[in-house]
């Protein structure tokens, strides 16, 4: 059986339903984690032509949405699932939702890097925000991976490591403040980079979300709006 110990049905079919379902989020959130990359390389590369892999990847992402989300329809329809299979169909339709805004936040880093293309940007605060993309791009590795798994202890880690890179963020929003204030002339620029962190910070929220899904799928426990570090002793007996 495949790792997320989907249940054994009397129906094959409904077993490749679901299994399939499972595949298809995994492919999605492959094209999203492609776009952030491609995204993020126009500011470490200065070059916009990586604005083309983001901007077609978004038409595939949509597409896969439709499609998921049409699936899932069907299975809570003609298969009415209970229990665990309810809550994977039903965590499902939400990461969806979660992969499609990155992918939309990632879109949003490419615009302004392709207005940054051309601008005098600060070394020191590029630096500062490729870490935060390289902490963004590890979270979502990490969500995806925790879900194919259906690894919670790995969901959890995602979880907190959101912190770390709202440090990051609040960080590099004080010294793009300092620099607007000191001199006029740097604030298009800076917006740029300030536009791009906004959206990598809410990216860090949007893989909470999809690790805070995985724990759902696995305990039957709706983590959300609770702090993560009082949860991990919870244990669930639903199945």
């Amino acid at each position: 059986m495949d790792p997320l110990h989907l249940t054994q049905h009397i129906s094959r079919q409904f077993n490749s339903e679901l299994e399939d379902l499972s595949r298809k989020l995994l492919a999605m959130g492959g094209l999203v984690e492609e776009q952030l990359s491609a995204s993020l390389r126009i500011f470490a590369e200065r070059d916009a032509r990586n604005a083309a892999g983001v901007y077609e990847r978004e038409d595939r992402v949509n597409a896969a949405e439709l499609q998921l989300d049409e699936e899932c329809m069907f299975i809570l329809a003609r298969r009415q699932p209970a229990a665990s299979d309810l809550r994977l169909v039903m965590a499902v339709m939400k990461m969806v939702a979660d992969i499609e805004r990155i992918g939309d936040e990632a879109q949003r880093i490419a615009r302004m890097g392709e207005k940054a293309v051309d601008e005098h940007l600060d070394d020191g605060l590029l630096l500062k925000l490729e870490q935060i993309g390289q902490m963004v791009r590890e979270m979502l590795r990490g969500a995806l991976d925790a879900f194919a798994r259906a690894d919670e202890t790995l969901a959890i880690e995602v979880i907190r490591r959101d912190r770390k890179v709202d440090i990051k963020y609040d960080d590099l929003m004080r010294a793009l403040v300092a620099l607007m204030t000191s001199d006029p002339a740097h604030i298009p620029p800076a917006l740029n980079l300030l536009w791009s962190a906004r959206s990598l910070e809410r990216i860090g929220d949007r893989c909470k979300n999809l690790c805070e899904h995985v724990i759902y799928i696995v305990r039957g426990k709706d983590v959300r709006h609770t702090r993560i570090a009082r949860e991990d002793g919870l244990s669930s007996t639903a199945q």
